[in-house]
Order: C-alpha cells, then sequence, then structure tokens
C-alpha cells in the first residue's frame, strides 16, 4: 500500500499548498476551508493507509519483480446482471422528492426502498441461481 498512500501523502501537501494560495489571494474564508478539510481529509486516508500498509507487509503489488500469479486470485462475487440496483435508485429518488413535495411520496419511497433492499440483499439466496457463488 505504498503507492496508495503515496499519492494521497502528494494530495495533501498539494491542498496545503492551494490553500494557502488561494487564502493569500482572495482573503476569503469559506473556501479555504473547503481546501483545508479535503487536504485533512486526504491527510487522514493517507495516515490509514501507512498504518495499514506497515500491517498488513508487502504485497504483490508493491514490488517491481512479482508475477501475475502471485495476486490473490479470489476478489469474491460479483453479480453479472441484477435488476435490483434500478427499483433501489427509483425508490430513493422519489424519498428525495417526497422529502420537498409531500410526506405520502416519502413513506411509498420508504417502503419501496426497503422492499428492493431485501430483494437486492437477499437475491442469491433463492432460485435456481443461488448456487452461482
Amino acid at each position: 500500500m505504498k503507492v496508495e498512500s503515496l499519492l494521497f501523502w502528494i494530495g495533501a501537501v498539494f491542498y496545503a499548498i492551494v490553500t494557502t494560495v488561494y487564502y493569500l489571494m482572495s482573503h476569503e474564508l469559506a473556501g479555504s476551508v473547503a481546501l483545508t478539510l479535503t487536504g485533512v481529509m486526504a491527510l487522514i486516508i493517507a495516515g490509514y493507509l501507512q498504518v495499514t500498509g506497515t500491517r498488513v507487509g508487502s504485497r504483490p503489488e508493491d514490488r517491481l519483480d512479482a508475477e501475475i500469479d502471485e495476486a490473490d486470485p479470489d476478489y469474491g462475487f460479483f453479480s453479472p446482471h441484477s435488476w435490483w440496483p434500478l427499483p433501489l435508485g427509483f425508490f430513493a429518488a422519489s424519498i428525495f422528492l417526497g422529502l420537498i413535495f409531500a410526506r405520502w411520496i416519502l413513506v411509498l419511497g420508504v417502503v419501496g426502498l426497503l422492499f428492493s433492499l431485501v430483494g437486492f440483499v437477499f437475491e442469491y439466496y433463492r432460485g435456481d441461481h443461488a448456487d452461482a457463488t
């Protein structure tokens, strides 16, 4: 994880420089705070990746002499085709519309979102495709 942490360290330093230049040229506080917080977020991620990288040790991705076969072949199971993200997005959008326009749309969206979420989570627990994992 050396490369990942290095990228975020560079990002944190970049945002520190940009924040300083931005504040000195504009004296505007809101943008300076936003840039500072962006740098702090990059710093947090860089620190986490640095600590995790020292605990995990060297991975094949970190070495220049590594072979392709050394990487972990199992990255998990990803659904090749699923219709559940479509109703999830529709009902999430209807929840936000319900917050703006009417409470009955909000209630309908929450019920539909819960139904879609259960369907999405338990999609491969029953039926012919349950043994696809």
